[in-house]
């Protein structure tokens, strides 16, 4: 056997005990506890649906998924460390419409895209308008009229900048022509606080948040912004029905892990994690929450990324969300 023919059958050996290795890899996977990034602060949405999900998964893989707070920024912070994180399946990341619009506001040290890889959307949400019960208003209508006869004095509470919260009420801002002023949170959980407190009047959040504060009459619902009524909130109108059909955006959640990762390794994700989100249990408990599971392929992830990041971008230009 001459040289060139030793070089490719080397070669060929090599490949095929690394695609050996990879399949031995996938199918020893997990050895160890699998840590699960949420780039904000515990209470908010994001970390409410990744701890579900996170009980359940570990069940499934008979490892412990433990959740691993990180917020600043808007969820950059966390979203960095995981960007970081060595590509074997044992860091993950919830990740939300901050992921997909932080790119627009931010000076990112991470790709969004291209440094991760989607293992599958987790849930979808409504979104609802809320004011503490000190602001004299039970109506989108009766907002915007004081809004408008006092420019300035109303302001609200997001997760921060570039946050579901912040371009809704940004976007609110600009279809109703009002001047309110934005407050900006390091998570969901924070910002609720202070508006029950009464050190802000107003927020849009996704239901799991507000909900119990709204039962217990410390907020006061007054809009559904997503396409349709909620079944836990039956009396509370939509925007759409109140004439503000833009104002619409649903709040998602899904799972990512660091390029590079193996595909073998995302698909046993993308398959146990789909098992989760088609249990009973989790759909009951979503659904108490205001929330619906999704689950799907990690290709149908993928274009719901390039989809969400498309439609928002739209809207962070047209109400010119920036870093302040």
């Amino acid at each position: 056997m001459n040289l060139r023919a030793l070089f490719f059958a080397a070669v060929g050996l090599l490949s095929i005990a690394i695609g050996c290795r990879a399949s031995a890899a996938a199918d020893d996977y997990p050895s160890r506890p699998i840590r699960l990034i949420i780039p904000f602060p515990p209470g908010g949405s994001n970390d409410v649906v990744g701890r579900i999900v996170a009980n359940q998964l570990g069940q499934k893989l008979g490892q412990t998924v433990f959740v691993d707070n990180r917020a600043g920024a808007g969820g950059v912070v966390g979203t960095d460390v995981a960007a970081k994180s060595a590509p074997d399946g044992y860091t993950l990341l919830v990740i939300s419409i901050a992921h997909a619009v932080d790119p627009f506001i931010y000076k990112e040290p991470y790709d969004p895209i291209k440094d991760f890889v989607p293992v599958a959307i987790l849930a979808t949400g409504t979104n609802v308008l809320t004011v503490n019960p000190s602001v004299p208003v039970h109506s989108v209508k009766e907002l915007i009229d004081l809004a408008k006869a006092k420019p300035g004095f109303l302001n609200y509470a997001s997760a921060g900048i570039g946050s579901f919260q912040n371009l809704s009420g940004e976007l609110f801002k600009v279809m109703a022509g009002v001047d309110t002023v934005h407050v900006p949170y390091k998570g969901g959980g924070p910002a609720a606080m202070d508006v029950v407190s009464g050190q802000v009047d107003m927020l849009f959040s996704v239901l799991p948040l507000v909900l119990p504060y709204i039962t217990s009459g410390q907020l006061r619902a007054i809009a559904i912004a997503s396409d349709a009524r909620s079944a836990l909130l039956p009396d509370v109108p939509t925007v759409k029905e109140l004439g503000f059909s833009q104002v619409v955006g649903t709040a998602w959640n899904g799972i990512v892990a660091p390029a590079g990762t193996p595909q073998d390794i995302i698909s046993k994700l993308n398959g146990e994690v789909t098992k989760v989100l088609d249990s009973a249990e989790t759909k009951e408990r979503f659904a108490v929450l205001g929330m619906e599971a999704v689950g799907g392929s990690a290709e149908h992830f993928a274009e719901f990324l390039r989809a969400e990041s498309e439609k928002w971008s739209k809207v962070i230009k047209a109400a010119h969300v920036q870093v302040q």
